[in-house]
């Protein structure tokens, strides 16, 4: 038994040997992620099928050949640990199958059997610890299923196997070697899987980290929203992160930027000839050539040493704008990580592209805004202030330069205010030239009082904000009261909140007046687009006696 044990170890030595040296081959990937799936569970079954068949082969022949001391249990088991019982069932049938077939001797029956139920016992163990994979993938369950199958095995030997001397002799002889040396070997399996994929783990987090990196260093390049603007500093920068032998960014018909290899013949400007970027920019697909399976073949340059590439399109709104190409040279191995990391920038990238895009349509936006502010509050009011001036000079010439003044000083004002922020002391300033040419209109009926603390008169607030409300108890409120009445600002803070209050004495708001309504809008969106929705316009009105919109803003936010 000393002897057998002896040559079973090393055998089983020379397996491990065999399987570490598959596990650091391209063909070895670590399973984890496609487990759950069709293909990966097609997978392991080829693999841990030839794991315990090659088990079989390097068994050691005792009692003249009538039984072999193997190493299959481990294939069986660690396929029903990883793949659950249907995986680990079909693999322990395949070898029990193969044992019976190719090897034969009295103890074959039994050994396949107990082969099965090692699979199914894995499986079960599986089933039972899937919802904790953190313990279900250990070297001690992978040992102690294993030993549990083993023992089993010995005793189904006794049951099945015939006659019962030899029977009893061949677990005497195979007996402790292979409860001892299977376990142990699965344990040994199982380390070899759980590096590799610690391994697999780490170069992933390297790549997540180097794509951050690029997404880091381009965010405000990519800010500027044109690819082609930004092409020649994003080829640079990803190829500096990366390491990559050369880096080519494209539209959908031409190359924009190239940096590395071939840079003498992938000239900017000049029109995609790749297959390939075609196929990427055309599907909207990460296309990948390794370089061994299919290789990357210039078609302007047949001396050009780039040989592998990850092609990725860049989208914005789920449209192809262009493509990010990371290649590597003939004499470097490309990666299956390089695909991931190129898909991985692609996503980022785009991202960044379609937030940029965002920005410029909200700068647009806010532009139209302030145009269509500026378009409310001309129009009507120029032609009465104008109507207005013309009375005032045939009594006050004086008066009436005064209020041309003012005039022009509120239009000049009106068209260089492009800024989306300002201070309430600006807007106060503003609304101020307004405010003369109103009272000089209504002949002193009008009364405006102002009560602003100090302390907000730096408080931020959107361009236009006070122009249009101001304009609206006028225009909507006080114009109608016969009578005369007071408009009153007011600014001051409650509770850590500021507030700024346009309040008239005519009390004639109503919801359906449309361009009171539109103008109001405006400011509340613009408020509330700026500090959240806890903020904005509210509006107060007591028919007849007062309207008062109260804009609700943080009292931090004052300007520096």
């Amino acid at each position: 038994m000393k002897q057998v044990l002896i040559q079973f170890i090393e055998a089983l030595c020379v397996f491990l040997v065999i399987f570490y040296v598959y596990c650091r081959s391209p063909a070895f990937r670590p399973l984890r992620s496609e487990w759950p799936r069709p293909r990966g569970k097609v997978r392991l079954y080829l693999v841990f099928s030839a794991i315990a068949i090659l088990g079989n082969y390097l068994g050691i022949p005792v009692v003249n050949g009538e039984a072999i001391a193997n190493t299959r249990a481990v294939g069986t088991v660690l396929a029903g640990l990883l793949g659950g019982p249907v995986l680990g069932l079909l693999v322990g049938i395949t070898a029990g199958v193969h044992r019976v077939t190719a090897m034969g001797g009295s103890a074959a029956l039994a050994g396949a059997v107990a082969t099965t139920l090692e699979g199914l016992l894995g499986g079960l163990v599986h089933v039972a610890l899937r919802d904790r994979p953190e313990r279900l993938m250990t070297r001690r369950v992978a040992f102690l299923t294993t030993l549990v199958g083993e023992t089993v095995h010995m005793g189904i030997v006794l049951w099945l196997a015939r006659p019962f001397p030899q029977a009893l002799e061949i677990v005497r002889l195979i007996g402790v070697p292979m409860m001892v040396a299977n376990p142990i070997g699965a344990a040994l399996f199982m380390t070899v899987v759980l590096e590799r994929q610690k391994e697999h783990d780490r170069v992933a987090a390297a790549s997540s980290e180097r794509a951050m990196k690029v997404a880091e260093r381009t965010l405000g390049l990519m800010g500027k929203g044109d690819l082609e603007a930004i092409a020649a500093d994003l080829a640079a920068i990803v190829r500096q992160e990366t390491g990559v032998g050369a880096v080519g960014i494209t539209d959908t018909a031409r190359i924009l930027a190239w940096s590395g290899l071939g840079a003498d013949h992938h000239v900017p400007g000049t029109p995609i000839m790749s297959p390939y970027t075609r196929q990427s920019v055309g599907q909207n697909e990460v296309v990948f050539a390794d370089g061994v399976r299919q290789t990357y073949d210039c078609r302007v340059s047949p001396e050009c040493t780039l040989n592998s590439v990850v092609i990725a399109p860049l989208c914005v709104d789920g449209v192809v704008v262009g493509s990010v190409q990371l290649f590597e040279a003939r004499d470097r191995r490309f990666l299956n990580m390089n695909k991931s990391l190129g898909e991985g920038l692609a996503a980022l990238l785009s991202s960044q592209l379609l937030i940029a895009r965002y920005q410029e349509q909200k700068n647009l936006l806010v532009v139209s805004e302030l145009k269509l502010l500026q378009a409310q509050v001309n129009p009507h009011f120029l032609f009465n202030a104008l109507n207005t001036i013309i009375a005032v000079l045939r009594r006050d010439g004086d008066r009436a330069r005064e209020l041309l003044i003012q005039l022009s000083h509120l239009f000049r004002k009106n068209l260089k205010r492009s800024a989306e922020l300002s201070t309430l002391e600006e807007e106060l300033e503003h609304v101020g030239a307004y405010l003369e040419i109103e009272k000089a209109r209504f002949e002193g009926r009008i009364v405006v009082e102002t009560d602003v603390d100090p302390t907000l008169l730096g408080l931020r607030i959107p361009t236009f904000t006070l122009q249009p409300l101001v304009e609206n108890a006028f225009k909507h409120g006080l114009a109608t009261a016969l009578a005369g009445g007071r408009a009153t600002i007011r600014a001051y803070r409650r509770d850590g909140v500021a507030y700024v209050d346009i309040e008239d004495s005519a009390g004639a708001f109503t919801e359906s007046t449309p361009r009171a309504g539109l103008g109001m809008q405006i400011v509340d969106k613009r408020v509330k687009n700026l500090y959240g929705e806890g903020y904005g316009l509210t509006v107060t009105c007591v028919p007849h006696e007062l309207t008062r919109v109260t804009i609700r803003l943080p009292a931090k936010a004052i300007a520096a």
